[in-house]
């Protein structure tokens, strides 16, 4: 299915503008992050993909299981995963059994097919099959055969899930707990957070953009923000995001996210409801408290124009 005109214009000009920064960022030195007594992260840069930094823009975390590693979430591209697979195997000779998808954007599902050859069990929720079959999906990836060349080509594809969950539900994986809770539809239809209570982690997924501000795209952000309240009742010390440092002040970050997503929704919802011109809405608004958070520049404005649409839509009895 296509993209609504105006939405696809409006992201040209992002994809543009991000371009123009990201592809002086390069992906630099792979380095895992000890973040519980067996929890581990990778951290992407806080950019656009591009052949400089190989599409790596995203987190992924493992933990160190007792019969195998878990990992959550696979990069933007096989080479990542790769190189992923090899600092794994620096920290524990135990294979990979089990990788556990957030979602099924394309920086954190293209290095899926490294982790199936190794033989390991993907798992996701089942709603975001409708994505993996969607026309958007393939041409997504056809794009980004030629806009992240090398490193996605022609070999590169899309990797379904070997189980599919329908709902919040706790795993026995490898020898130890993870308590996998749908949080979707929020960032994507399909959202997963995993809890690892035995390491007191949280693995938010994109529900949680640390240091920086979030890409909202089509986002459900009223169940979004229901989501974030949810996850900051889970007894952690730490949340990894699904981009930027992991946080030790959970509360503290997770906050700052909702309070983005809840000006974002009062801001152009009142505009929407008042039939003010977006154009004028944005130019009006007061966007001090987050314009010193990296990546305002280049999200902000299409993050207010989708969350205009949106709320055009429940204005209208959409919801």
């Amino acid at each position: 299915m296509a993209l609504p005109r105006r939405l696809t214009r409006a992201l040209a000009l992002v994809v543009t503008a991000l371009s123009l920064s990201a592809n002086a960022q390069t992906p630099g030195d792979m380095q895992p992050q000890k973040v519980g007594p067996n929890s581990y992260y990778v951290q992407g840069l806080a950019a656009l993909g591009s052949p400089a930094n190989q599409n790596f823009i995203s987190n992924a975390g493992f933990v160190v299981a007792p019969q195998g590693v878990v990992v959550i979430d696979a990069l933007g591209s096989p080479a990542l995963a790769r190189r992923l697979v090899q600092k794994i195997a620096g920290i524990t000779p135990k294979p990979i059994t089990h990788v556990i998808l957030t979602h099924y954007h394309a920086d954190h599902i293209y290095g899926l097919q490294v982790f199936k050859e190794l033989g390991a069990q993907i798992v996701a929720q089942q709603t975001a099959r409708e994505y993996l079959n969607s026309d958007t999906a393939a041409q997504r990836l056809v794009a980004s055969r030629t806009e992240l060349a090398p490193w996605v080509d022609d070999n590169t594809r899309l990797v379904p899930a070997d189980r599919w969950l329908t709902d919040s539900t706790t795993l026995e994986l490898a020898g130890t707990r993870f308590v996998v809770e749908r949080v979707g539809p929020s960032h994507t239809p399909e959202d997963l957070a995993v809890h690892v209570p035995s390491e007191r982690v949280l693995f938010a997924g994109d529900l949680m953009f640390a240091g920086r501000l979030p890409f909202v795209g089509q986002a459900d952000s009223h169940q979004w923000i229901n989501s974030l309240d949810r996850l900051l009742r889970f007894d952690v010390a730490v949340v990894v995001p699904g981009h930027g440092a992991a946080s030790t002040e959970p509360r503290k970050d997770m906050v700052v996210m909702r309070d983005y997503l809840t000006h974002l929704r009062s801001t152009m919802g009142k505009a929407a409801k008042d039939f003010v011109p977006f154009e004028e809405a944005y130019n009006t608004t007061d966007w001090s408290r987050f314009e010193p958070m990296p990546m305002f520049r280049f999200a902000n404005r299409m993050n207010a124009y989708n969350t205009y649409l949106l709320m055009e839509k429940e204005s209208l009895g959409g919801r």
